[in-house]
């Protein structure tokens, strides 16, 4: 039955009884001195009538930016300079006379025309010299809204916009349906109200740029600068998930990485962060996450040789592990040669052939072996390389590093959100324990399909070396296949991007955060980044938490914002962690002694 109208109107249609300008067309239709009403929409048209004498570039941006349905029109006519330079001459005349007579008569000169001379003046001989062209130029503005009252509001606001950029604008008046129609797609000027400009003030008007960057869901980064407007996007929604923050110390790029790290778990993401500095202990005491410590009294163990006993089609694990354990030996190890590489690449495949695993899937799901397997396996080698290579081995497997990577694993990632905390551990072995535990996290998300942050703080340990490097940018690169964003964050941006690995890793990142920067790194960034003089000085001189905020080819200046409840678990400056401590250290009771004091 609902589909017997429809055909009706075909069928009137075929026989002429009904045009299509008839279908397409309103309801109805009122013309009103102030407004015209067209179906249940009320449009009002306002047109320019004055324009500001200096103007900068985007000098528009505010009516783009502008929180109401709008329609904006420009009608640009090029004129003929001759006809223009004759006019010109004339009025300029008619200035200095005009300026003459009242210094003969002793009365104080009238500034606009002093004004108006100059800038005849200036445009005559650009004109004449063929520098400047002249244009006629319209500029109109239709408003739209469901009611009345509605139209009344926008209007005023827009009239408080357009006096912030010293606009002088008129209501077309009993012209309201040319005025309209002179904002339709059309191409047709009905109301022809001109405005003369030459072509630097025109270009000016352009281009229609917004500051606006932000999406319908996800979470909150921050606060856009240009305009107040919020910086709120859902990186999963991109075409990856990955992101790089970039920023010197003390810039407020861990403060960033908690704050959404805190945001993402509130929406039921999985983190996992690896964090060399112990930054991240209360915001995960305070989430009931759980912070797992890397030292020699650590009862936590992590086998670099496990496998995830997962087939998938075309895909060796057991070749690609090898790989990943080539580049964290020679992390531990130093560069090989091509007669150590050769003889370390026999020995991890004896060492997992002798626990009975090899290339075929079916045998992957055995128990792992360990360094001391791969120890052992070297040094029944009768050959002097094999040898040197095990003594290098030796402190993993006999010395001060016994045990922390040569037991089996004996826990797993179950929290949704896990600290592996590295702080414990000397400068020189921060880089191996990165490589390692960022081999098991992937190992372990390659089981579960689940929607995961990796964060991986200072970066830059891993970047110094080419194999740790690139196994970075393999996880950046397959991350979107398995839910996973990836975060990087350094504050070493020159050892991050001098590698190509580290330029890798930044084109595979949706999203891109720079925070302030030195001098030095600053011509880095600007170069990498294609950053104006402007963005180049803003990172220079910005405050903490401060910086550009890229999505894509779009980029806005972002303050990073918190909720006092969120700055009090994720802030860490000094002054304020040591007034919290000690507030905690007073007593309950004199706490409430001192309140009673205080209220009496």
């Amino acid at each position: 039955m609902a589909k017997q109208p429809n055909q009706n109107i075909l069928q009137n249609l075929e026989k002429g009884m009904v045009s299509l300008p008839d279908l397409l067309a309103p309801s109805s239709v009122e013309v009103d001195f102030r407004y015209i009403r067209v179906g249940d929409m009320f449009y009002r048209t306002i047109f320019m009538v004055g324009y500001p004498r200096y103007v900068s570039a985007n000098w528009l941006e505010p009516l783009i930016n502008f929180d109401h349905s709008l329609d904006l029109s420009m009608f640009i006519y090029p004129t003929e300079s001759g006809d223009i330079l004759t006019n010109l001459k004339r009025k300029i005349a008619e200035m200095e006379a005009t300026l003459s007579s009242e210094q003969e008569k002793g009365k104080v000169l009238d500034p606009t025309i002093q004004a108006g001379l100059e800038d005849a003046l200036a445009l005559q001989e650009e004109l004449a010299k063929g520098i400047e062209r002249f244009f006629h130029f319209s500029f109109y503005i239709t408003l739209s809204s469901p009611t009345l009252s509605d139209l009344e509001e926008a209007t005023k606001r827009l009239k408080a916009t357009l006096s912030s950029v010293l606009l002088v604008e008129k209501t077309a008046t009993l012209q309201m349906e040319d005025g309209v129609k002179s904002t339709m797609p059309l191409g047709q000027n009905r109301l022809f109200i001109t405005r003369n400009m030459d072509t630097s003030s025109l270009a000016s008007t352009f281009p229609f740029t917004s500051a606006t960057l932000t999406q319908n869901k996800g979470v909150l980064y921050g606060i856009n600068e240009q305009n107040g407007s919020l910086v709120i996007f859902d990186r999963f929604s991109l075409e990856n998930a990955n992101e790089v923050v970039l920023g010197k110390s003390g810039s407020g790029k861990s403060y960033l990485i908690k704050l959404e790290a805190m945001r993402q778990f509130m929406f039921g993401t999985e983190v996992i962060i690896v964090d060399p500095e112990g930054e991240y202990t209360e915001l995960t005491r305070s989430l009931n996450g759980e912070i797992l410590s890397f030292t020699p009294a650590s009862p936590i163990r992590m086998n670099p040789f496990d496998l995830s006993g997962l087939y998938q089609e075309g895909e060796n694990e057991l070749g690609l592990k090898i790989l990943s354990l080539h580049g964290l030996l020679k992390i531990v190890v130093g560069k090989l040669d091509a007669a150590q590489e050769a003889i370390l690449d026999r020995a991890l495949v004896e060492a997992y052939r002798q626990k009975g695993i090899t290339p075929d899937p079916a045998t992957q799901t055995k128990e792992p072996p360990l360094m001391e397997d791969l120890y052992k396996t070297l040094l029944g080698m009768e050959d002097p390389v094999a040898k040197n290579l095990a003594l290098l081995l030796e402190r993993f497997i006999k010395g001060s590093l016994a045990g922390i990577f040569n037991q089996q694993s004996n826990f797993n990632i179950t929290n949704p959100m896990t600290v592996f905390s590295i702080r414990g551990l000397e400068e020189t072995l921060r880089p191996i324990a990165m490589h390692i535990i960022l081999d098991f996290v992937w190992t372990r998300i390659r089981k579960t399909l689940k929607k995961r942050l990796l964060i991986l703080d200072e970066a830059w340990y891993m970047m110094r070396y080419e194999d740790s490097a690139s196994y970075v940018y393999s996880i950046a690169k397959r991350a979107r296949k398995y839910y996973l964003g990836l975060t990087t964050a350094t504050q070493d941006v020159e050892d991050f991007l001098s590698t190509d690995y580290g330029k890798a890793v930044l084109s595979n990142s949706s999203i891109q955060i720079l925070l302030r920067q030195g001098t030095a790194e600053a011509d880095i960034v600007s170069k990498t980044f294609f950053l104006t003089e402007g963005e180049k000085q803003l990172l220079v001189g910005s405050g903490i938490g401060e910086g550009l905020f890229f999505a894509g080819q779009n980029h806005v200046v972002m303050k990073v914002m918190a909720a006092p409840f969120e700055h009090t678990l994720i802030t860490s400056n000094p002054e304020e962690l040591l007034a919290k401590q000690q507030a905690q250290q007073i007593p309950p009771a004199n706490t409430t002694q001192q309140a009673n004091i205080s209220n009496s």
